[in-house]
């Protein structure tokens, strides 16, 4: 376990993670880098509006801050059991998301939700709301 945090500052008042008994919920998690002004894989425009994203770099990005996130609470990727996936627009980015997915949770299989929703707080595409199950 590191000492520093390598995963994204919150966007709001909130914890990335509560413990509930063995239980480890996270907040949302966006692409967001710490430190980083900008987002991966997306490109604004002057007035802070998005011209284009790269869905795959910004999935990719969620899931490393995911591990991050959980490594520092003490748990592991494989002690993930229910994932909730938010996307802003499911016909173009949910076979690119469910690829990466399969890729990502080859041995872990827990349960995934995936909702469409009109926006996220920032300017990303993708947040994850996950459970994990602590070992001790």
């Amino acid at each position: 376990m590191t000492t520093e945090s390598r995963a994204p500052e919150p966007v709001g008042a909130y914890p990335y993670t509560r413990r509930a008994g063995n239980l480890l919920f996270l907040s949302g998690v966006g692409p967001r880098q710490r430190g980083q002004p900008a987002i991966p894989g997306v490109e604004l425009d002057a007035d802070g509006g998005v011209v284009r994203y790269d869905f795959e770099s910004q999935c990719r990005a969620v899931f490393q801050n995911v591990r991050y996130i959980l490594e520092e609470a003490g748990a592991e990727w494989d002690d993930l059991v229910d994932v909730t996936v938010f996307l802003t627009n499911m016909k173009d980015d949910f076979p690119t998301y469910n690829r990466l997915y399969a890729e990502h949770f080859a041995t872990a299989q827990p349960c995934r939700t995936t909702l469409e929703i009109n926006c996220l707080p920032t300017p990303i595409a993708i947040e994850l709301k996950c459970i994990a199950v602590l070992k001790s």
